[in-house]
């Protein structure tokens, strides 16, 4: 239904709204207003993404002030925020809340018919943060990204706020935290004051967890910045009594983003896009997204960053060896010294010292998480072990695998075509054939492959003891061969690579993997694949634990989600949907051939 404007829209110039809501990750309905385009040539969309504490009306003015006629404009209340549901301030985490941005983004392109490459975001302070983690994790080929003062680092003005906050949390659980800043301290426009004093929408608290993850999520971007390609717009406030300038300028200097401004706007408060004099700032926006749309989209190719690129640049000093000496070389010395005599009382690091910390005879006693050892001590050791942030990561990735591979046998049964499964290297199998045992749909059949004889002989023994064997097999096979995998029949319907590629730096093998797959594959048919774009440990993983490959040292290049996206699309596979665990180190997709 047509609205008429709200009282963050001059009545006089208002563009006709719509109300509307779409259905999130969880099925949780979020709220959101429409601008349609009024111009005679449509060009695509922008989202508008509100500040913390607020709701999509604070945004609505940018909707006509703006003056981009040929654009529909998208706002969106934030789960816990204006007239979306939840408890106010809170989220079941950030990822979550970049997850539900994911689903905002792709509702828009299915119902407007406006591709993701012609979508524009504009996103301020908290919103700010949440679209640049949107945009490093889940790599979406968007037009354009324009950044008003992300709130990268709040200023929490009691000293160790943030520690107190994060123990406090610790020991007793998720609390909220009130906002007192004072509405004059965001904006010089007595308007903007007066709306925000008293509209009854805007609410004060923040739940914990969502400020501290806040603060991981943008510590992460921040470093990993030149994963981010897309051409990217930021208007710094020069008198910002909110966010630190430090952290926007280390973000800017970071991207990796062929084309990108930054203009610091002398005098402004944290409410850029509200400030009094905002027709400085939204002047600069229409320019870039005038330019934007002027030129054709030019993405960065990334299928060479084996060869040349800062991930590579990082594994090769990851792989580089220190001086034994020095205070570092010391360090890490010690450190393979502690996990050789982890090893003779956990199980956990001796599997993995005996089959390297890659190997599926490791993963599959991650997945088991089951702590073992000699006496307690070994015992609780090898909880420790089990509970290094990696390998929580490795756990929620298969919960993310059965999730999507569900997902997609439903989606094939819906098409009515059939459902053999592959996955081309499988390790032991627990995680697929978990998926397969929880499947809402079972498939047809299910062929599992994989390179060593003790992963085969192990997943041989699952299937058996499972009772899976009349529809399930276990084959030894080489993941990278192409032409292999290409004659597989019957021809898949859904395959799986989980946990592989990260394992292999070369572009060239893992094309040459995607090929065959492609090859095997009628239209339609459908891909989960799995990506780390980032990892806290490399430097640990690199320097004290050891793969697969006769105990060589466990160097990872890590790829961005982007350079991963762009080697299955070259393929001939597009991407419908992803997964990332809460901490931003692995992702799930699912993909279709095309």
């Amino acid at each position: 239904m047509l609205q008429t404007a709200d009282s963050e829209q001059p009545s006089s110039t208002a563009r006709p709204m719509r109300e509307s809501e779409f259905a999130s990750h969880d099925g949780t309905r979020l709220f959101y207003r429409m601008w349609p385009a009024t111009g005679a040539s449509p060009k695509g969309a922008v989202i508008l993404l509100h500040r913390g504490h607020e709701h999509s009306g604070r945004v609505a003015h940018l909707a006509t002030e703006l003056g981009l006629d040929d654009f529909a404009f998208y706002a969106w209340d934030a789960r816990g925020h204006g007239r979306s549901p939840g408890e106010r301030g809170y989220s079941p985490s950030f990822a979550a809340s970049t997850h539900d941005l994911d689903c905002f983004v792709r509702h828009v392109s299915e119902t407007s018919g406006v591709s993701v490459e012609d979508i524009v975001v504009i996103a301020q302070s908290v919103g700010a943060v949440l679209a640049t983690t949107w945009v490093h994790d889940y790599a979406p080929p968007i037009r354009a990204l324009v950044l008003a003062s992300p709130a990268f680092s709040v200023k929490l003005y009691v000293p160790f706020a943030k520690e107190g906050i994060a123990l406090w949390e610790k020991l007793k659980g998720t609390f909220f935290v009130n906002s007192y800043v004072k509405a004059r301290f965001l904006t010089h426009d007595p308007e903007r004051i007066a709306s925000y004093e008293s509209d009854p929408l805007i609410s004060r608290p923040i739940a914990s967890n969502i400020l501290l993850q806040l603060y991981e999520a943008a510590a992460r971007v921040v470093g990993d910045a030149r994963a981010i390609t897309v051409p990217t717009q930021m208007l710094i406030s020069g008198s910002d009594w909110v966010v630190r300038h430090a952290p926007q300028h280390r973000f800017y200097e970071n991207l990796g983003s062929r084309i990108k401004e930054r203009h610091v706007l002398a005098g402004f408060y944290h409410d850029t896009l509200g400030e009094k004099d905002r027709a400085i700032a939204l002047a600069e926006i229409r320019r870039f997204i005038d330019a934007r749309f002027a030129e054709p989209r030019a993405p960065v190719d990334l299928r060479t960053a084996h060869i040349q690129g800062y991930t590579k640049d990082e594994a090769d000093r990851l792989a580089s060896p220190l001086d034994a000496t020095s205070p570092r070389g010391i360090y890490w010395a010690l450190s393979r010294l502690n996990i050789r005599l982890g090893a003779l009382v956990s199980e956990g690091i001796k599997t993995g010292v005996k089959t390297g910390f890659d190997s599926g005879s490791t993963l599959d006693y991650v997945y088991e998480n089951r702590p073992r050892g000699l006496g307690l001590g070994g015992r609780l050791i090898d909880k420790v072990f089990l509970e290094a942030i990696g390998w929580r990561g490795i756990r929620q990735r298969k919960l993310h695998l059965q999730e999507l591979i569900d997902r997609g046998l439903l989606r094939l049964k819906a098409a009515g075509r059939s459902t053999h499964m592959l996955d081309i290297a499988a390790g032991h199998g627990r995680y697929v054939l978990d998926a397969i045992e929880t499947a809402a749909a079972r498939p047809d059949s299910a062929r599992l492959q994989d390179y060593s004889p003790v992963n085969v002989d192990a997943g041989r023994n699952s299937i058996a003891a499972r009772g899976l064997g009349d529809f399930v097999s276990f084959r030894q096979q080489d993941a990278f061969d192409g032409e292999g995998l290409a004659a597989i029949t019957p021809a898949p319907d859904l395959a799986i690579v989980s946990g592989l590629y990260e394992l292999f730096s070369d572009n060239a093998m893992i094309a040459a993997s995607l090929d065959g797959i492609a090859r095997a594959m009628r239209p339609g048919g459908l891909l989960v694949y799995t990506n780390q774009p980032w990892h806290p440990q490399l430097e640990m993983i690199a320097r004290a634990l050891t793969s697969h490959r006769g105990g060589e040292a466990w160097v990872m290049r890590r790829r961005t989600q982007e350079e991963m996206d762009q080697l299955v699309a070259t393929a001939g596979f597009r991407k419908i949907e992803q997964r990332i665990d809460q901490w931003g180190i692995f992702t799930v997709s699912l993909a279709e051939r095309v």
